[in-house]
């Protein structure tokens, strides 16, 4: 319960710059995933609300729509959530939930650890700490909180790592099915890096102990084979839908995360979201995510670790195996070092753009993996300190972890073994407190129009039509207008939106291809000034007006309000002065 306390109480530091004004705060690195994330919390309570299939929305990208399965939706949370977020509202859902899954994470964890590893409470928290709140999961706890819902997985790798015993198969594989089946609705991407840092385990230890591996491989090849029918029999029908349901979409355009690898600098930089991190370097080599951004000191003290660890316990190398191979896996197509590109190639170089589900990663998330391994390295260490010196006992349920191997020996009186438990708890320590978080920076950012949120827009938006908020919701730009659909409970449907969806040849594109008229609006915007409008671009208005199924256009106060009633004036005509809004009543037109 202490473990639990502490992780929470550190969930809401994290958080905190978020609580200082809950209802105007968004992330001030990611504002639009932020935005996002809140729509879809409103998204499960709508769906919930009405009883409509979850899988897909008409509320956002009218009239098509956008298929939920195939985004990164978060239905295994948002939906439970949904009366939570109906009473709360979705921004103070938002930031609840964001510091929950952190400790969450952190907490299963730890149990896992102390469990199944190690016997140090203290080795386990530590570790725990480290697998919620490492730099690179904090990172991504900037407006993306799917990549922070980790706490199923060291259940799953639990499981799996369990397949294998005798007279449970079915409990195991059922057990395992279940998980799975639940992670796919929280995060597929981690749980693919997860399955692949699995699939290393099993086959390293196979390698290091055949003859245990041959023994155990019927049971574990059969609980496997139950858990897989488990998680397929509930998840046939939404995988389906992602790839085959309406606007789904095969691969990125033009493989736009292929790209995206690990500099080598960024292991021994500190990230910019902790004690020690720096704004300014970020600059130089954070041309993608920070998710190793380790700091020197802990590099050399997992370096330590490993070189003393690995030639006495069979979980140490094979956490050694698994942080060599994802840790060149995450390089990418071309050695980055320091912010320049070299000229040596990375293994991704070799790898075909266009690999099923290989075309969508993103190289540099690889390294997640090292993450998990550093911190299951990181209690290892810490319990092999607490227990140097004492006379050696099996671990329990460790498997074939060998008890004599993870013993520091003490023939040297306890005097000299407390002496080196001192220097290990110490240079573990120092290595972790650099990287201890910062409250997520936050921005503030204005609320709706009160004629949105008060509900002025009824008279105005009949079922089966669209409000037009300008400027038009996308992934650039209406980031104010897109957070109008989710604080009203997604009400009325909007046109365009962020999301992914499928271009004119089927491949998987950021929001909705542009229209003319949005592109207008976007130009007018970056140039803060109204281009001569043509009597082709009115009838291109009224044309997307009508595909958009528009009733009404509004405009409310922001940066570019001025240039904009210009804009919609000239293709429009007068506005209408509506409690605190510009209006434009097309139904007539449309």
């Amino acid at each position: 319960m202490l473990a639990i306390g502490a992780y929470a109480l550190l969930g809401v530091l994290v958080c905190l710059n978020y609580w200082v004004d809950v209802q105007h705060r968004v992330s001030s690195h990611l504002p639009t995933d932020h935005s996002w994330f809140e729509w879809l919390f409103a998204h499960g309570a709508y769906s919930v609300r009405h009883l409509e299939n979850p899988l897909f929305t008409a509320r956002q990208n009218a009239p098509d729509g956008v298929n939920m399965m195939a985004n990164t939706s978060l239905l295994g949370v948002t939906l439970p959530l949904a009366p939570l977020t109906m009473l709360l509202g979705p921004q103070v859902m938002y930031a609840l939930y964001l510091g929950a899954a952190l400790s969450a994470t952190a907490a299963t964890s730890y149990w896992m650890l102390s469990r199944h590893l190690v016997r140090s409470r203290a080795a386990a928290f530590a570790g725990g700490a480290f697998l919620g709140f490492a730099p690179g999961i904090v990172h991504h706890a900037n407006g993306q909180p799917n990549f922070v819902s980790n706490f199923l997985l060291p259940l799953i790798v639990s499981r799996v790592l369990r397949l294998g015993e005798p007279g449970r198969r079915r409990r195991n594989g059922l057990a395992l099915g279940l998980l799975v089946a639940y992670q796919i609705f929280i995060n597929e991407e981690m749980l693919l890096l997860t399955a692949l840092a699995c699939l290393v385990v099993v086959v390293a230890y196979a390698v290091q102990r055949p003859r245990a591996a041959r023994q155990r491989a019927g049971t574990f090849l059969a609980a496997m084979g139950v858990g897989g029918g488990v998680a397929l029999l509930l998840t046939a029908y939404p995988i389906w839908f992602q790839f085959n349901g309406p606007q789904s979409y095969r691969g990125l355009q033009g493989g736009v995360f292929h790209n995206w690898g690990e500099d080598l600098m960024a292991f021994v930089t500190f990230a910019r979201d902790t004690v020690a991190g720096d704004e300014a370097v970020e600059k130089t080599i954070g041309l993608t995510e920070q998710n190793t951004w380790f700091g020197w000191p802990l590099v050399l003290v997992a370096l330590a670790a490993l070189v003393l660890l690995v030639r006495r316990s069979v979980p140490a190398r094979i956490l050694a195996v698994l942080v060599a191979l994802f840790t060149v896996a995450s390089i990418g197509p071309v050695v980055r070092f320091d912010g320049v590109e070299t000229d040596v190639a990375g293994p991704w170089a070799y790898v075909p753009d266009d690999l099923p589900l290989v075309e969508m990663m993103m190289p540099t998330r690889l390294s997640l993996v090292v993450v998990g391994a550093v911190g299951v390295l990181l209690a290892l260490a810490w319990d092999t300190l607490a227990r140097a010196g004492r006379p050696p006992v099996p671990t329990p349920r460790a498997g074939d972890h060998d008890a004599d191997a993870d013993t520091v020996s003490g023939g040297d009186g306890s005097g000299r073994r407390r002496a080196v438990r001192l220097v290990g708890y110490a240079a573990i320590v120092a290595a972790l407190l650099p990287l201890f978080p910062r409250p997520l920076p936050a921005q503030r950012i204005d609320p709706p129009p009160h004629f949105v949120t008060a509900g002025g827009w009824r008279p105005y938006v009949p079922a089966g039509r669209t409000l037009v908020p300008v400027p038009i919701p996308s992934n650039v730009h209406g980031l104010p207008t897109l957070r109008w659909s989710a604080l009203t409970g997604q009400e009325f449907p909007i046109p365009a939106g962020y999301f992914i969806g499928p271009n004119a040849a089927g491949e998987g594109v950021f929001g909705a291809p542009n229209r003319p008229t949005s592109t207008l609006i976007y130009a007018t915007m970056d140039a803060d000034r109204v281009p001569e409008i043509t009597p082709e671009n009115r009838r291109q208005a009224v044309e997307d007006l009508r595909f958009w199924r528009a009733s009404v256009v509004v405009l409310g106060a922001g940066p570019r309000e001025a240039v904009l009633r210009d804009l919609m004036t000239a293709l429009l005509g007068p506005a209408q002065r509506v409690d605190d809004v510009w209006l434009w009543d097309v139904r007539d037109r449309v």
